[in-house]
């Protein structure tokens, strides 16, 4: 008898935040690697445009409304997201949001803000998804969580204390499914090249950068690009039968230095 069932030929995957960046990469990967993909977001105008692209070359894709900040929307995307692609193997926990604000600076609404969204709402996701994979032994999660978990950054409160929590939670939530089949990894980017920040104004962000070189947190120009963090995904979920990957970081390859006379150093 063996001691971990086999997966099903079919593995659904659902990914949220998967309009742009991190997410949308993730969901195009999965994609090529043969994974029917849920793709979750609030700007469903952008899903429809990747799930254009993913059935353009053959891969299996929908796209479903969802607003992690809303608990109604999540358990509606969880049933929808199930009903649409059959039963759910793979959860990539990816949706998140950040502001360059400081811990006095931000408004108790505003940080009760991005708790939810990159906090509270995994929880809830979790809450609707996670049960059927129990009840049939197998399955995937994979919580995004970030660097500033490890280090924290200042001027991000909201955010750091959410990244905080997640990874809390993640490491809670793969003891409590020892021994059930069901997996649980956590993906830890670096600095990442998405559009999360492109809002900030330039005088936020000088700010907000000047602060991390002086903490040592910034030492060069180098950055992840979202289809390394989708690499990473892949690996963790495609680990075979009776290996946990629990946490890939990922940090950006810094430029190579070069020389005065033009060689590298």
């Amino acid at each position: 008898m063996a001691l971990f069932p086999p997966h099903p030929e079919r593995r659904a995957a659902v990914v949220t935040g998967a309009s742009a960046g991190i997410g949308q990469a993730t969901a195009v990967a999965l994609a090529a690697a043969g994974y029917p993909v849920v793709l979750g977001a609030r700007r469903i105008n952008r899903l429809d445009e990747v799930v254009a692209r993913i059935r353009a070359t053959g891969g299996e894709a929908w796209a479903l409304p969802l607003d992690v900040g809303d608990n109604e929307s999540i358990r509606s995307f969880a049933l929808a997201a199930e009903e649409t692609a059959g039963p759910l193997e793979v959860i990539v926990s990816n949706a998140g949001d950040t502001a360059p604000l400081g811990t006095v600076a931000t408004s108790p609404d505003e940080f009760a803000r991005l708790v939810a969204v990159n906090l509270l709402g995994v929880q809830t996701l979790l809450h609707h998804t996670v049960p059927s994979m129990i009840a049939r032994g197998r399955g995937d999660v994979v919580l995004v969580t970030s660097d500033v978990a490890r280090q924290p950054r200042p001027f991000m409160a909201g955010y750091v204390a959410a990244k905080h929590g997640l990874e809390g939670l993640a490491q809670a939530f793969r003891m409590e499914l020892e021994g059930t089949g069901v997996r649980v990894g956590m993906v830890r980017p670096g600095p990442t090249a998405t559009e999360q920040g492109s809002t900030w104004s330039p005088e936020h962000t000088e700010a907000v950068l000047d602060e991390w070189t002086r903490w040592g947190l910034f030492r060069h120009h180098g950055y992840l690009l979202p289809e390394h963090l989708a690499a990473a995904v892949l690996t963790m979920i495609t680990a075979p039968r009776g290996a946990n990957i629990t946490l890939l970081e990922l940090q950006p390859e810094a430029p190579i230095r070069k020389t005065d006379k033009g060689g590298s150093s």
